[in-house]
């Protein structure tokens, strides 16, 4: 099964522990930081959706321009556009850059936030029937060779079609996001790929597995499935701890000036992070628990910490769990990007390559 390697390009130089000191939008830093993951070895970059960031339908489109072979993953919320619309817009891009994008479904589960793009579905099970409908539409749109009817609760369409269908055969890659048995069932439906937040070894088996099961149920193969960490590496395992309680020290003096505090509200997945994080802070083998408790794992906020060669160890145990996409960023964006391609990437491929070998898997 071949391994993926997705990096995470931000709008601007900000984290949990550097402060904002240029603009929102930052094209420069977008470009260094677009083709700093292309150099790297990064198969494709996550673009991010809030909703008061940038658009990253846009940025994307940006990212695509100045870069030959990186592809990108668009985050999108459904009930915002119009699925017919959207479907045709990623159609486009899909055509113009040579089948180089793919969706990343975000049903969002703070309905505070939600309501800033004017949301009224405050129930998160009601809002992912939502996205399951969006999403029956958005295929219809990218497949039917004749025009199509659809009749839901959040969506009708009448002689829908799309002159412009993707690149990709069969509609655009998509990844489903989320925590809640309705986020499963929607990605059992729907997902290529099922993407988890950074979770033990025991959680990452109890999710696969309701997903596998939830795909059975709609007749569907097993989606892949993702895995997002924050790799912090150094050369020993010792400095390598060192630098993990420097970043959780620089970030909790940072809280007030980067905004990254505990939400009033805590998705379900978050709520699973913060589960793990009263567990302890090291999990497993080398799992880190400390910035997702200090900051309420207001997004992929676990670590994996260690050498080079330790952490793509874990990332071959993850391997034989499933998971065949790993989707990392650092606390310094675009100088740990670059360090994740020096020996990071390529040892984990290798190791996984061989681990393939060695089970007669012959590679794709």
């Amino acid at each position: 099964m071949p391994v993926e390697f997705i990096g995470f390009i931000t709008n601007n130089n900000a984290s949990e522990t550097i402060v904002r000191s240029g603009p929102v939008l930052d094209p420069p830093y977008i470009e260094t930081v677009a083709k700093a993951h292309e150099l790297a070895g990064f198969d494709r970059a996550l673009l991010a959706f809030h909703s008061t960031t940038p658009d990253a339908l846009q940025v994307a489109q940006h990212v695509l321009t100045i870069t030959k072979s990186l592809k990108v993953m668009i985050a999108q919320r459904p009930g915002f556009t119009a699925p017919t619309l959207l479907a045709r817009q990623l159609a486009t891009l899909d055509q113009f850059y040579g089948g180089r994008v793919s969706l990343h479904v975000i049903t969002g589960g703070n309905a505070i936030e939600l309501r800033q793009d004017g949301n009224t579905l405050d129930d998160k099970d009601e809002r992912y029937a939502r996205t399951s409908e969006f999403l029956d539409v958005v295929r219809l749109e990218w497949t039917s060779e004749k025009p199509f009817n659809y009749s839901g609760k959040y969506y009708n369409v009448e002689n829908g079609f799309s002159q412009v269908k993707p690149l990709q055969k069969g509609g655009i890659y998509t990844f489903v996001g989320g925590g809640s048995d309705a986020a499963v069932e929607v990605a059992g439906k729907h997902a290529d790929t099922f993407a988890l937040w950074g979770e033990s070894y025991a959680q990452v088996r109890d999710v696969t597995a309701r997903v596998r099961a939830a795909a059975a149920r709609h007749g569907r193969p097993t989606p892949r499935f993702s895995l997002s960490v924050r790799p912090i590496l150094a050369d020993t395992e010792e400095k390598a701890w060192a630098k993990a309680e420097h970043i959780l020290e620089r970030a909790t003096a940072l809280q007030d000036q980067t905004g990254y505090r505990r939400p009033n509200h805590a998705t379900a997945g978050a709520k699973r992070l913060l589960a793990l994080a009263d567990q302890g802070t090291r999990i497993d083998k080398r799992l880190w628990t400390e910035i997702a408790k200090l900051t309420g794992a207001n997004s992929n906020t676990t670590a994996l910490v260690g050498t080079p060669e330790q952490v793509a160890e874990v990332f071959a145990d993850y391997y034989d769990l499933g998971v065949s996409h790993f989707l990392i960023r650092g606390f310094d964006p675009l100088v740990d990007a670059i360090d994740y391609g020096r020996e990071l990437i390529p040892l984990t491929r290798k190791l996984i390559e061989a681990r393939d070998q060695q089970r007669g898997i012959a590679a794709e």
